[in-house]
């Protein structure tokens, strides 16, 4: 499958994601109790709904988007790697730059595809979901309803590392550090994003965070594919594509 992809067709991208608002007792008393029905299917009987409320933003119908990094590759020999972030405490506004952008990325190349780790099980389904919340059309390239497998655009290096094997997560720090590719993860990981943006304020941090991922997905596919990782000096950050 991957020798019949052109990896300057693919748009590879990650999302950050945080609790809809800082502590439980701020949501509304209706969402309040769906949360702890949600929580009672992972939180241990000692643990109560408020203390396990750090995790919601796992979850699309309780946290929201506050990042989304994209990069692609263009020229060769060697590649250089083009990134761009929508970030904003507006997660309507955010989404809407991202969708234009998708749109056009699209109609640029006639193969266009997304490409994220874990993509298939959290990045393209959230932003899917939190598209319609906030009441925006989907762009097709990222509409998987009803289509059939050919027909999706859809790329997630976790998927295509299981060969089939569906017993085992592997996580993008871990596959980098088993293919020699630098960590992603010098910094914050996921776990932090949710403090660092509520608590220190401080998006920019998780913006570099983003990018870092989606630049180590890159390389990870250009690994697949056997062909030369992105030298340092060859990754610019852009303002527009």
């Amino acid at each position: 499958m991957l020798d019949s992809i052109k990896v300057e067709d693919i748009l590879f991208l990650d999302i950050e994601t945080v609790p809809q608002v800082p502590s439980l007792n701020l949501l509304e008393p209706p969402i309040q109790a769906l949360w702890d029905k949600k929580s009672r299917f992972f939180r241990s009987p000692e643990e109560t709904a408020e203390a396990v409320y750090d995790r919601a933003g796992i979850y699309s119908e309780f946290g929201k988007i506050i990042c989304i990094s994209v990069g692609y590759l263009k020229d060769k020999n060697p590649f250089s790697f083009r990134l761009k972030s929508f970030f904003g405490d507006d997660e309507k506004v955010l989404l809407e730059e991202f969708s234009g952008m998708l749109v056009k990325f699209s109609k640029s190349r006639k193969e266009s595809l997304l490409c994220a780790h874990n993509g298939k099980e959290f990045d393209f389904p959230y932003i899917a979901r939190r598209m319609i919340i906030n009441k925006l059309v989907i762009p097709e390239i990222l509409d998987n309803a009803g289509k059939k497998p050919w027909e999706v655009k859809l790329l997630d290096t976790m998927d295509l590392w299981k060969f089939g094997d569906y017993k085992n997560y592997t996580s993008l720090d871990l596959l980098t550090s088993v293919l020699g590719i630098p960590s992603p993860k010098n910094d914050i990981d996921g776990s932090m994003v949710a403090r660092v943006y509520y608590e220190e304020n401080d998006l920019k941090r998780i913006v570099r965070y983003c990018e870092k991922d989606v630049l180590a997905i890159a390389q990870v596919l250009l690994r697949f594919k056997n062909l030369p990782v992105i030298p340092d000096d060859m990754i610019e950050s852009v303002t527009s594509f």
